[in-house]
C-alpha cells in the first residue's frame, strides 16, 4: 500500500476562491452561485449548469476554458483532466505538489458542487438498459473522491443542504473549517458508496445474479433515534433507493416521531394487510412485537376493525392498526379508544385525521396505496459479522393449489377460511398456529419451541375472549411432526386443517384427522419466518 507522505498539517481554514459546479439536481442552483460570486469566488461550470448560470447573468467559466478541450463523446469526456483531478488533489503546501501545479499551470479548485446522473430515478422510471447505463456518471463521482480525499484544502458538496452549510460557513470570512470539509467528506464517500452499490444491484438483477461475489448495501439517512429496541442501543432509519410503498415511503400526518421498534412493527403490519385485496373488501390488521394479534375482513372498515380486535383485545393495548383502505371517522373514533402507538392506511378522510390531532401522541401515517405482495424483492438479516438475504416471501395459494388428504374433503367455507388462515400464518413468528372462520382469526400462536403449545395457546386466547373455535379452521406455517398438535387443534372444536405437509410423519397426521372426522389439506408450501 502507498506509504503516508509528509505532509504538512491541514490548514484550519481555507479561502474558497474557486469554485467547480456540476449538478444534474439544479435546486438552489442560481442562488447558491450568486451567494458565490458575490463572495468574489470564481465560477467554473459544465453544460446544463454553466448555462442556468449565465443566463442568471452571473459570470461563468466553461471547464473546456479550464482543460483547453472540448467536451466530448457525448459529454461523456469533459472533466477527466489533469487541470481539473490536479486542482483538486494538489496539496497546497507540500513543495513538491505545489511545483508540480506552478509548472503545470494547475489553478486550485476551493469548493466542489457536483450532484451525480439521476441513475436511480432512471432506473424506477423503467427505462431501458442503454438509457440507464447513459445515466452512470462517471466524472462526477471521479470529481468527488478526488475533492474528498484532498478534503484538507477542499470542501465538497453532493446536495443542496451541503451547500447551504458551506454558504453559511463562507458568509463569516469566506473560508470553509477543516471540521466541516471532513464531515462532507464523509458524507460524499457515503453518497458515492450507495450510488455504485444501485449501479451494482441493478447490474445484477439485470443479469440475473441473484448472488454476486461482492453485494453492497446502500441508503440514505431517513431519522436518527432516540434508541434502538432498549434505551442503551443506538439507531437509525435508512431509505432504500427507489423504496416500494410502505412504510419507508408513508408521510406521517400527526404524532410523535417513530421509534425504531414502531418501525419494525409498522413494517410487519403493512406486510400483513397488504394480502388483503381492498376491492374485495376492507381489512384490518393489528399487530404488536411484529406478531399479529387479530386480523378481520369486513363490510366496512369500522366493522374490521371491531372483528380484528375481538380477536385479542388485552394485546391490542399499545399496538399498531394496519388497514388496506381508506381511514374513515367512524373507524378512527372507536379506534382511538383503544391505546394504540401508530395506525397505517392508505388514505385518512378529513374528518379521521381531525379526531387524530386530538390524540397527539397517536402517529398516523399514509402511503397512498399498498405493496403488490406478489412483487419479487430481498430481505436482509444481519448476523455478527455479516448478513443473510433472500428474497421476498411471495407464495400466495388458491383453491388449485390445495391437495386433499383426508377422506372428508373440505367445503366451500372452510376452503376460505383455510386460505385466510394460512395467509395469517404466513406472517406469524414459527412455530405459528392460527385459527380462523368467516374472515376473522380467532386465536393466534406465535413464537413457540414446538407446534402444539402454539396450538394450545392459540386456543386459550380465543377462550380467554369468548370466541368459540367450533366449526374453525386451523393453518400451521409448517408440517405437523406428530399429531399432537393436530389432535390440540380438533380438541379445540377446529374442523378443518391446513399445513404444508411433508413430515416423515404425515400418515399419522391424516390418521388422526381420518379418525376425528376433519378434513385436511397439504398445500406444498411452508412458510417459516424467523
Amino acid at each position: 500500500m502507498p506509504a503516508a507522505p509528509d505532509f504538512p498539517p491541514a490548514p484550519d481554514q481555507v479561502i474558497v476562491r474557486r469554485a467547480l459546479l456540476s449538478v444534474s439536481d439544479k435546486t438552489g442552483l442560481v442562488e447558491a452561485a450568486r451567494t458565490l460570486a458575490a463572495l468574489g469566488v470564481e465560477l467554473v461550470s459544465t453544460g446544463g449548469t454553466r448555462k442556468a448560470i449565465a443566463d442568471a447573468g452571473l459570470p461563468v467559466k466553461d471547464i473546456a476554458d479550464l482543460t483547453g478541450f472540448p467536451e466530448m463523446m457525448d459529454g461523456r469526456v469533459k472533466t477527466l483532466h489533469p487541470l481539473v483531478h490536479g486542482g483538486l488533489l494538489g496539496v497546497r503546501d507540500a513543495p513538491e505538489h505545489k511545483a508540480a501545479m506552478e509548472l503545470h499551470g494547475i489553478g486550485a479548485i476551493d469548493l466542489v458542487y457536483v450532484n451525480l446522473y439521476p441513475f436511480e430515478q432512471t432506473v424506477a422510471a423503467g427505462a431501458d438498459f442503454d438509457t440507464c447505463v447513459e445515466n452512470i456518471d462517471i466524472g462526477g463521482p471521479a470529481m468527488i473522491r478526488s475533492a474528498a480525499k484532498n478534503h484538507g484544502y477542499v470542501a465538497v458538496c453532493t446536495d443542496p443542504a451541503d451547500m447551504a452549510e458551506v454558504l453559511a460557513e463562507l458568509a463569516d470570512g469566506g473560508a470553509t473549517s477543516l471540521v466541516l470539509r471532513r464531515r462532507l467528506a464523509a458524507r460524499a464517500y457515503g453518497r458515492t458508496a450507495t450510488y455504485d452499490a444501485s449501479i451494482a444491484s441493478w447490474f445484477a438483477h439485470e443479469l440475473g445474479e441473484f448472488a454476486p461475489a461482492r453485494f453492497s448495501i446502500g441508503g440514505q439517512l431517513a431519522q436518527t433515534m432516540r434508541y434502538g429496541e432498549n434505551p442503551h442501543q443506538a439507531a437509525a432509519f435508512y431509505r432504500f433507493p427507489n423504496p416500494p410503498v410502505g412504510v419507508a415511503t408513508a408521510t406521517q400526518l400527526q404524532g410523535k416521531e417513530l421509534s425504531y421498534n414502531n418501525i419494525n412493527d409498522t413494517d410487519a403490519a403493512f406486510e400483513l394487510i397488504a394480502e388483503f385485496d381492498p376491492a374485495v373488501g376492507p381489512a384490518c390488521a393489528i399487530i404488536k412485537h411484529a406478531n399479529p394479534c387479530g386480523l378481520a375482513t369486513g363490510a366496512t372498515m369500522l366493522e374490521a376493525y371491531q372483528r380484528a380486535l375481538a380477536c385479542d383485545p388485552t394485546s391490542a393495548f399499545g399496538g399498531i392498526v394496519a388497514l388496506n383502505g381508506r381511514l374513515d371517522a367512524a373507524t378512527a373514533a372507536q379506534l382511538l379508544e383503544v391505546f394504540t402507538e401508530v395506525v397505517i392506511a392508505p388514505a385518512a378522510d378529513d374528518d379521521a385525521v381531525a379526531l387524530f390531532r386530538k390524540k397527539k401522541n397517536v402517529r398516523l401515517l399514509v402511503t397512498g396505496g399498498l405493496p403488490d405482495p406478489s412483487v419479487p424483492g430481498r430481505t436482509f438479516k444481519s448476523v455478527s459479522g455479516g448478513f443473510l438475504t433472500q428474497t421476498r416471501d411471495t407464495a400466495h395459494l388458491t383453491p388449485a393449489d390445495l391437495k386433499v388428504v383426508t377422506r372428508r374433503a373440505p367445503t366451500e367455507e372452510e376452503v376460505a377460511d383455510m386460505l385466510f388462515a394460512f395467509t395469517v400464518a404466513k406472517h406469524v413468528k414459527s412455530n405459528a398456529i392460527v385459527y380462523a372462520r368467516a374472515g376473522q382469526t380467532l386465536g393466534i400462536g406465535a413464537g413457540q419451541m414446538n407446534r402444539k403449545d402454539s396450538a394450545r395457546i392459540a386456543a386459550l386466547r380465543a377462550a380467554d375472549f369468548g370466541l368459540d373455535l367450533k366449526g374453525s379452521a386451523c393453518a400451521s406455517e409448517a408440517f405437523f411432526p406428530f399429531p399432537d398438535g393436530l389432535i390440540q387443534a380438533a380438541d379445540a372444536g377446529c374442523t378443518a386443517i391446513i399445513q404444508p405437509g411433508g413430515s416423515i410423519g404425515d400418515q399419522a397426521v391424516i390418521d388422526a384427522a381420518d379418525e376425528r372426522g376433519l378434513a385436511m389439506v397439504f398445500t406444498g408450501v411452508r412458510v417459516f419466518r424467523h
